[in-house]
């Protein structure tokens, strides 16, 4: 899963009362504060140098003393005194805060201070800054003022941006992209595949059906749902319903094919009408998705007087059951608007799998209502002294509890609307609840309620849904630099907890009409030294002679929690260290497929296949050793990983980068054959692999499937999640439902690289022609990224290109930003001076502009 070194945060800031300044020492919305990166690998080791400056623009004097600036920051950050005449200090996870010392002379009306911080690691694009700046006052420690909105300043140089002496890949130019870009074929229209994801098998009819506001739908009595929803798509064409019922004489049919598997399905399109058949709704349902990708791409611009479609004939079926997007909503929270709009998304690709991460340390987001101190508390963030009320912030959430990305949560019944919006379009969700680490949110709420019970003087109640031991002292820090984010897994009252919050989860899907298989529990970094320091564990491992070292606490949680499920029906799923077991191997720590669990039918997702990083081989592993495997590789997969390598780009980078051509030439069977770069960005020596273990034909019958991931630390409102969604989600979409492509199954390697560049011309002509086009209007349009240009000066002339051919280049020479009324790039240029170059969609939106030089 995350390996989250680098957890990041991007903010909203809430303005204070005019009442509130009055009655703050300082009005903190006369600071202007900007940061910029020093140097990365400052003296020499892994760490960096990064400066605030603070500027009062103010009438009045900065106080030195008597105040607090709180901040999130993704790295861990030297505490003590630096420069400025303040102190830095760690509050817990991404919570930090600068104190004055005694040498503070505050700010005067217009002077400034520069604040130098040292941080872990390494800062490369705008996501890596700090975020979320308040003031606190010392006579009014309850309230934050939030300071407006930092200004990151980027970096240009070379010891900005390069992370360490081995990091040689600068920050991407647009020649850098002209190059990647120069071997894309133009591929017309006509030439591009019709159906999108690739069907098993198509093939072309006579002439064309000519589809108007007439059109009518007939459906056998299993299809009236689907009926339903094709009627409603395709009034959102005409502006008037579909005449729907059960009449031979309909323009299109849908009707039952036994002999079909659940998921597959014929479509046949002639001049004369439209047939779908399939042996359940499933089926059915994607041979709508599939008619609605023979629509011409403008289709859903408005209504139209008739849409025209080729004749074509279909026989389809997914290559894998599962095809799954997870989105984390406890980082930053998502409104049920933007999950409808992420179900059709996924339902028009043929996903059927939402993995909806609902808590986490930062957050719980699903209401459970016999516990309402997980929303109460568990639910919000903002400025707090004990966190009684709510947590404390978090990735830029600010001082304020009424934020919209940090706090929020679904009801109850808001869930249930989820369930039964995502099983109208066949997916299934699975809800994860984060244990036994990265459970912070839950842990704070019952602490919470423990507390508040305690003072009542209802001791047993309060002990009921205890997840934490009072009398722990272990110290360690989970990898987002949490100190108090882990289940105490000796406490009875743990599983106890578990069980109700189940409970209550299945009983929703019951109340949903729904069934649940899966309950996604967790497992992912849990830090050392957790559990060394607690009573309660000592006395655990006193009474169970079989827990010989705090490292068989795992098997014992996991082992009550697959039992805990069993008894209500339901099956364990988790991430990839719920199958591992810890072991030494000449004396080293040595991670193992653990036998233990392997014939349990549990499900596991495998996120870490860190290219260059050693664990290439982890899910294959996995498989062979009698695991479900869901291929949940960061290298290919994490669409919260940036674009590439530029300080504009946001997202996290510690795997990779993955760009919509990483999940593209992805080959689930045997990704080792077409991976080309490390996590660097460096070309990959396919020597790496030499000796890692490759997948057997049992462990392929184990490959459950492939699955998106987009978590959320840097994604906190619906424009950034659809904009590092997309267009990464129609690469997975078509190797989770389409067959191995003729260049992944070829041996010989010159042939392969042939056959894949036609393809991925091909592929990106789609996106740039057809699906892109599509999502500019669908839904009322997506917010994909628009690729910038690439360029580059030959013979004197401006020459340029962009990824997906289809999208339109303009152009200025007078040192303007383009905009939909500049030049259209059609050929070389030849004016000199600085060229800017913006890449535009159908609709008029733009990419970010890149210049170049022409001298």
């Amino acid at each position: 899963m995350h390996l989250r070194r680098f957890l990041l945060v991007c903010g909203l800031f809430t303005a204070a009362t005019t009442k509130s300044w009055a009655q703050a020492p300082f009005d903190a919305s006369q600071l202007k504060v900007s940061w910029e990166v020093g140097e990365n690998h400052y003296q020499g080791k892994a760490q960096f140098l990064s400066v605030f400056t603070i500027v009062n623009t103010g009438r009045t004097a900065f106080p030195a003393q008597g105040w607090q600036l709180y901040f999130n920051f993704v790295r861990p950050v030297a505490p003590g005194p630096t420069t400025g005449g303040v102190s830095a200090a760690h509050v817990n996870g991404d919570l930090y805060k600068l104190t004055p010392t005694g040498e503070s002379k505050g700010i005067a009306p217009g002077d400034s201070i520069r604040v130098s911080l040292i941080g872990e690691a390494w800062a490369v694009n705008f996501t890596d800054a700090p975020d979320g700046l308040y003031l606190v006052w010392d006579k009014e420690p309850a309230k934050g003022y939030s300071v407006p909105a930092l200004n990151v300043r980027p970096s240009t140089q070379p010891k900005q941006y390069l992370r360490f002496p081995g990091d040689k890949i600068g920050l991407i130019t647009p020649q850098d992209i002209y190059e990647q870009n120069k071997n894309t074929a133009d591929v017309p229209v006509a030439e591009l595949p019709k159906v999108f994801p690739t069907p098993l098998e198509i093939s072309n009819g006579s002439g064309e059906l000519v589809l108007t506001p007439a059109v009518t739908i007939s459906a056998d009595a299993a299809f009236v749902k689907e009926a339903a929803y094709l009627a409603a798509e395709l009034k959102t064409i005409f502006g008037k319903e579909p005449l729907v019922g059960n009449s031979g004489n309909a323009t299109i049919t849908l009707s039952t094919d036994a002999s079909l598997a659940p998921e597959e399905y014929t479509l046949s399109v002639s001049s004369t009408g439209v047939q779908i058949k399939a042996g359940e709704g499933a089926g059915i349902f994607y041979g709508i998705q599939s008619l609605k990708s023979l629509f011409p791409a403008n289709a859903w611009a408005g209504v139209q007087k008739k849409v025209s479609i080729p004749a074509v004939n279909v026989k389809d079926g997914p290559r894998f059951g599962y095809r799954a997007f997870m989105i984390d909503v406890a980082r930053n929270f998502h409104s049920r608007k933007d999950i409808y709009r992420l179900l059709d998304l996924m339902a028009l690709y043929k996903l059927n799998v939402l993995h909806f991460h609902l808590t986490d340390d930062e957050g719980w987001r699903l209401e459970i209502p016999s516990l309402p101190e997980l929303t109460a508390v568990g639910a919000h963030r903002g400025h707090t002294l004990d966190e009684k009320d709510h947590l404390q912030p978090a990735y830029g959430s600010g001082p304020d509890v009424n934020n919209e990305a940090g706090s929020g949560y679904y009801t109850k019944q808001d869930f249930i609307d989820i369930l039964h919006y995502a099983a109208a379009r066949h997916i299934t969700v699975i809800p994860e609840i984060e244990t036994p680490g990265h459970a912070r949110a839950a842990v704070v709420a019952m602490k919470a309620r423990y507390e508040k019970l305690s003072k009542a003087g209802q001791q047993a109640a309060a002990a009921e849904y205890l997840l934490s031991d009072p009398k722990d002292e272990s110290v360690y820090h989970s990898v987002q630099n949490w100190n108090d984010n882990v289940i105490n897994v000796a406490l009875p009252a743990v599983y106890h907890f578990l069980d109700k919050v189940v409970e209550e989860v299945q009983g929703m899907y019951k109340e949903a009409g729904l069934p649940l298989e899966y309950v996604h529990m967790g497992g992912d970094e849990v830090p050392a030294g957790v559990w060394a320091g607690s009573p309660a564990v000592k006395a655990l491992m006193e009474k169970d002679k079989s827990l010989r070292d705090v490292n068989d606490l795992w098997y014992y949680y996991y082992g009550k929690v697959n039992t805990l499920l069993k008894n209500r029906g339901l099956k364990l799923y988790g991430w990839e260290e719920l199958g591992m077991r810890k072991t030494t191997l000449d004396g080293k720590p040595f991670s193992m497929p653990n036998p233990g669990f392997s014939g349990e039918n549990l499900m596991v997702d495998v996120w870490n296949n860190i290219m260059g990083g050693g664990a290439e081989d982890l899910p294959y592993r996995l498989a062979n050793a009698n695991y479900k495997v869901v291929l949940s590789g960061v290298s290919n997969m994490y669409f919260d990983m940036a674009y590439m390598k530029s300080f504009d780009e946001p997202g996290f980078y510690w795997g990779g980068f993955v760009d919509v051509d990483k999940p593209f030439y992805f080959i689930p069977l045997d990704y080792y054959k077409n991976s080309k770069v490390d996590a660097l960005g460096n070309r990959l020596d396919p020597a790496i692999f030499k000796d890692k273990q490759r997948l057997t034909a049992y462990g392929a019958d184990n490959i459950a499937g492939v699955q998106g991931l987009l978590w959320s630390e840097t994604v906190k409102n619906a424009e950034r999640m659809e904009y590092m969604i997309l267009p990464k989600l129609l690469g997975l979409a078509e190797r989770a439902w389409a067959a191995d492509p003729q260049w992944a199954q070829v041996k010989d390697s010159t042939l392969s690289a042939d056959l894949y560049a036609k393809a991925w011309s091909a592929f990106a002509n789609t996106l740039g022609k057809k699906e892109l086009v599509r999502l500019s209007y669908y839904n009322g349009g997506y917010n994909y990224r628009i690729p910038t240009a690439g360029a580059g000066v030959v013979d004197g002339a401006v020459v340029a290109n962009v990824q997906l051919p289809g999208f339109v280049i303009r152009y200025t020479s007078n040192g303007k930003e383009p905009d939909g009324k500049s030049k259209v790039y059609t050929g070389p240029i030849r004016e000199k001076g600085t060229i800017k170059l913006k890449v535009f969609d159908v609709k008029g939106r733009g990419s970010r502009s890149v210049s170049i030089e022409n001298k």
